[in-house]
C-alpha cells in the first residue's frame, strides 16, 4: 500500500522588513488555533445520545484509564500550539468532536494546561452521533461578550439532518473586537458528490452569520475555523464563501484563506485511503490581512500553519505517515487525534 508522509510545515506570510523592524519595536503575539479532538467522549452512558457508538464505549477494559490518557495526550499537544512565538498556548482554541461540556472541563483541568485558566463555551447540538463544536479561551487574553449557536438547517429527502451547530463567539482579544465562527461541516460518508450540497448549505449559513455581524459592525474582524470536511478548493469555499488565496485579490470584507496555498503545495491535516486532505483550516476577513502596508497598530495575521510534529505522526506500519490517532477498530492505540491541529499567529505592535 502506498504510504503518505506528512512533512512538517509552517506556512509563513513574510512582510518585507519585519525582521529588521522587530529589533526596534515590541510586538504582542497571540495564537488562534483549531483542533479536531477525535471522539472525545466520556465513559458515562448518556441515554439521550447514541454515545454507545463512540470508540471509548466499545473499549473492553479500563475505560477510565483510556479517557484520562486521551485527555492528557490532547492537552500535551494544546500546550505546545503557538508556544514557539507567543510563549504560551492558544489564546483562542476551537475544537470539534467533543461529546459535552464536561469533557472539555476535564481537559482544562489536566496538569498540562490547568494553569492556563481556560474557559469553555459549548452548546449541545442535535448531531446524530452526539458530537459538538466548542471554544476554549484563556480568559486573561480573550473576553467573550456574546455567543450563539446556529443550526445550518440542512435537509435531505425532505428530512432535516441532525448535524453539528455552527458556533459564533464574539469578544475582545485584548482590546480588539473579533468574531470567531467554529465549524464542523457534514461528512463525506455518503460520498463527496452526494454530500457536497450539505457542506454548501453549511457554508451558506456561515455567510448569513457574517452578514448578520456586518449589520452591526462595519468591516468586522471575523475568523472562520473548523473541520470543514472539504478542501480549500471545493465549491463550499470558492463558490459560496468566495474565499481568496492571493492577497492582491482581497477587497474589503473578503475572506482570505492561507490554507489553499498549503493544499496546492501538497500538505494536509488528515488522510483516508492513502489520499491527503486539508479539511482543517482557519480563514479570516480582510481587516486581519497585511497586504504589505506594514501597519500593525491592530492585530494582523503573520503566520498560519499545520502543527504536524513528528510525535503526532505514525512512524511505522500500515498507516505510516498518517496522524497518530487514538482509536482503531474499537481499540485504543494511544495516539492523539486522526487530524493535525492548525493555528494562526496574530501580531500587533505594542504601544
Amino acid at each position: 500500500m502506498k504510504k503518505i508522509i506528512f512533512f512538517s510545515i509552517v506556512f509563513l506570510t513574510v512582510f518585507t522588513g519585519f525582521s529588521q523592524e522587530k529589533k526596534d519595536k515590541k510586538y504582542t503575539i497571540r495564537t488562534v488555533a483549531f483542533y479536531n479532538l477525535e471522539n472525545l467522549f466520556d465513559t458515562v452512558n448518556d441515554t439521550l445520545k447514541n454515545d454507545e457508538a463512540s470508540p471509548i464505549m466499545k473499549i473492553k477494559g479500563d475505560k477510565t484509564a483510556v479517557y484520562k490518557d486521551k485527555l492528557n495526550k490532547l492537552a500535551s499537544v494544546i500546550v505546545q500550539l503557538g508556544k514557539e512565538k507567543s510563549n504560551t498556548s492558544p489564546a483562542i482554541l476551537g475544537v470539534a468532536e467533543v461529546e459535552n461540556k464536561q469533557v472539555l472541563e476535564d481537559l482544562t483541568k489536566t496538569d498540562f494546561i490547568k494553569e492556563k485558566g481556560y474557559e469553555v463555551i459549548h452548546f449541545d447540538s442535535p448531531d446524530e452521533r452526539g458530537i459538538d463544536v466548542a471554544l476554549l479561551y484563556q480568559s486573561k487574553y480573550f473576553k467573550p461578550v456574546h455567543y450563539e449557536a446556529f443550526n445550518p438547517n440542512i435537509y435531505a429527502d425532505n428530512f432535516k439532518k441532525n448535524t453539528r451547530d455552527i458556533l459564533l463567539v464574539t469578544g475582545y482579544l485584548d482590546d480588539e473586537l473579533i468574531h470567531v465562527i467554529v465549524n464542523h461541516w457534514p461528512s463525506r460518508r455518503s460520498g463527496q458528490a452526494k454530500s457536497n450540497p450539505y457542506r454548501e448549505k453549511a457554508a451558506y449559513k456561515v455567510s448569513q452569520i457574517i452578514e448578520k455581524i456586518k449589520e452591526k459592525e462595519e468591516n468586522p474582524k471575523i475568523i472562520i475555523m473548523g473541520d470543514f470536511n472539504d478542501d480549500p478548493i471545493n465549491s463550499s469555499f470558492k463558490s459560496v464563501l468566495k474565499t481568496k488565496t492571493k492577497k492582491n485579490n482581497v477587497s474589503e470584507g473578503d475572506i482570505y484563506n492561507p490554507y489553499e496555498d498549503m493544499y496546492r503545495r501538497g500538505f494536509g491535516t488528515l488522510s483516508f485511503r492513502d489520499k491527503i486532505y486539508l479539511f482543517d483550516q482557519i480563514m479570516f476577513t480582510s481587516p486581519l490581512l497585511d497586504k504589505g502596508e506594514k501597519d500593525f497598530s491592530s492585530y494582523k495575521m503573520f503566520k498560519s500553519g499545520i502543527f504536524n510534529k513528528q510525535f503526532l505522526t505514525t512512524n511505522s506500519g500500515k498507516y505510516k505517515g498518517y496522524p497518530k490517532r487514538s482509536f482503531s477498530w474499537g481499540t485504543y492505540i494511544g495516539g492523539y487525534s486522526d487530524h493535525y491541529p492548525v493555528y494562526m499567529y496574530l501580531i500587533k505592535e505594542t504601544k
